[in-house]
């Protein structure tokens, strides 16, 4: 069968209300896009597949004969507490990191895809991940790559929704969100974690995140071995001690070298749509944007190629030159912000 097959067999079995033979040719579509090397569109499909079958044997309602969709309240609040369900088509090529790092992440993969050989022995398996360092240097970005790599949903938490006023709220929607988590063998990527695990003196309101800090330990300890939880961090030392050695691997992701300034200079440009005007200047502009992040770095490298087509727009003819003079002067006014 082709896809097109599947689509009219799922618009008939859809609008005949027909719901067993319905979610089976939506489970042959996943297991054909799978073969078809589709597999973003197979993890979400599969993912919206799981959930609806929950929602019904939650419900206790049979989706036949019944067109109305029915949202609980508990599910509303779910979602509330989610920015994004995606999947990433991010790989470890695309991150520009020291060969350490690349090194560490490696072995993780590794562990989950070789995850029923590890089983076979008992062995355990890492799937606690905290990435930490200065803002722009790509945290983010690794755990996009990480779901990448392994062709899994990642699910991104709203931290503004996470975090209550009210007593133990807070507990409840990890709770909640963990769960959710380990029935769809998903991702959770939870930035600025050190909103959630403060050292357990920090705060004067001891007692609420001492309970915010003991709900995650335990949710770490009962997390499945398939489930992989991300962290993110600015400020690794205001993680509670105990938490910071539960997780199974610590990323440090530095501010790039002068080597790594160049590669992400070559990743901007791989596609070789543009080139720079004088190739003379960019050894100086590389030391130049030294202590910058690569998000700044990659910032003003995009607006330099930008501004440079706009100033063409008069001449009648538009090249694809990079004036290296406006990325200089761009990358000197983001180092006098950064002295402020």
């Amino acid at each position: 069968m082709t896809q097109y097959d599947y689509i009219k067999d799922i618009a008939k079995y859809g609008l005949e209300n027909d719901y067993e033979k319905l979610l089976q040719v939506l489970n042959e579509l996943v297991d054909y896009s799978k073969k078809s090397n589709k597999m973003n569109f197979a993890i979400q499909l599969q993912s919206i597949l799981k959930e609806s079958i929950r929602q019904h044997q939650v419900s206790g309602l049979s989706i036949v004969g019944s067109p109305k969709h029915i949202l609980r309240e508990e599910e509303k609040e779910l979602s509330d507490l989610v920015l994004e369900k995606l999947t990433s088509d991010y790989r470890l090529k695309d991150l520009v990191c020291t060969e350490k790092v690349v090194s560490e992440l490696q072995h993780f993969i590794q562990e989950h895809q070789f995850i029923d050989l590890l089983n076979k022995f008992e062995l355990p398996v890492s799937n606690k991940v905290l990435f930490h360092g200065p803002s722009g240097c790509g945290k983010t970005l690794a755990a996009y790559v990480l779901a990448g790599e392994l062709e899994k949903l990642m699910i991104v938490v709203n931290l503004g929704a996470i975090v209550s006023s009210k007593l133990g709220e807070t507990s409840k929607n990890l709770a909640k969100i963990f769960k959710w988590a380990a029935s769809e063998d998903a991702i959770i990527f939870i930035d600025e974690f050190d909103s959630l695990g403060k050292v357990r003196d920090y705060s004067q309101d001891h007692g609420e995140m001492k309970r915010v800090v003991n709900t995650i330990l335990q949710l770490f300890d009962y997390l499945p071995k398939e489930s992989i939880i991300i962290g993110a961090t600015n400020q690794i030392n205001m993680i509670d001690g105990a938490l910071r050695r539960r997780f199974d691997l610590v990323v440090e992701l530095e501010k790039p070298d002068e080597k790594h300034v160049k590669e992400l200079i070559d990743k901007t440009l791989q596609h070789g749509n543009f080139v720079f005007k004088n190739k003379k200047d960019i050894p100086a502009i590389i030391k130049q944007s030294l202590g910058l992040s690569y998000y700044t770095i990659q910032k003003t490298l995009i607006t330099a190629i930008k501004r440079s087509l706009f100033d063409q727009v008069d001449k009648g003819a538009l090249s694809t030159v990079i004036d290296t003079h406006i990325w200089k002067e761009l990358i000197a006014q983001e180092q006098l912000n950064l002295a402020k």
